[in-house]
């Protein structure tokens, strides 16, 4: 990877930590780090498969998800510019087989640091361990606070909290009813079958790939009760 600048810049904006480190850890973050980019929808790791590197997201967005048997998805997370895999961190680090499935949704940049080599910056250097521990509290509490939503949460309330979450500013979601499936861990027939009760009520009107908010008051009410 060639070490210019810009590009230390662009790493040390988003990933703050490492620009406080030592010159030492800087140098060779950019010395065994890889720049790849990977098209949109293209697999990143597959479930069984052996983490090859652990990426640092530069641009664009990456999801992480399990798969049932029957064919359902459920959205773990998703890496944004400025993150990692949790996931990817924690195989490299155990050993063990990724456990889900990784594809990106946009274009993305990353710097993929080999695991010998993120293994041996984790016992050399505290700014790793502690950047790790850090990634591991956060995407914690994302998982967990997922697992309560599908366990404890009716399908209708969360799919009224996921909508009023991505409306953008004239009310349009840019979601397919499988998009929506995905994400809430449920099937593409009951997010439908929910999305036709909101619109015979008025909170939505729906469109070949896309979804408008008519009542915002009244979806607000459905994502509280």
């Amino acid at each position: 990877m060639k070490d210019t600048p810009a590009l230390r810049e662009r790493v040390f904006n988003l990933f703050p930590s490492f620009a406080n480190a030592g010159h030492d850890v800087q140098d060779e973050l950019f010395e065994y780090g890889s720049l790849v980019e990977i098209p949109a929808h293209q697999f990143i790791c597959l479930e069984g498969s052996t983490c090859t590197g652990i990426p640092l997201v530069l641009d664009g967005r990456a999801r992480v998800y399990k798969l049932s048997e029957s064919g359902r998805e459920i959205t773990l997370y998703r890496v944004e510019p400025g993150e990692s895999c949790v996931l990817t961190a924690s195989c490299i680090m155990s050993g063990v087989e990724f456990p889900a499935f990784a594809a990106t949704e946009t274009k993305l940049d990353a710097i993929i640091i080999p695991p010998e080599t993120l293994q041996r910056w984790v016992s050399q250097h505290k700014v790793w361990s502690e950047y790790l521990w850090g990634l591991l509290s956060s995407r914690l509490a994302e998982v967990i606070s997922l697992v309560e939503e599908v366990a404890f949460q009716r399908v209708d309330k969360r799919t009224a909290e996921y909508l009023l979450h991505l409306a953008d500013a004239d009310g349009k979601i840019t979601k397919t009813h499988q998009d929506i499936a995905a994400d809430l861990g449920s099937s593409r027939e009951v997010i439908s079958r929910i999305l036709k009760e909101f619109e015979h009520r008025g909170l939505i009107s729906l469109s070949r790939g896309e979804i408008h908010t008519e009542n915002l008051i009244a979806l607000q009410e459905a994502a509280s009760t």
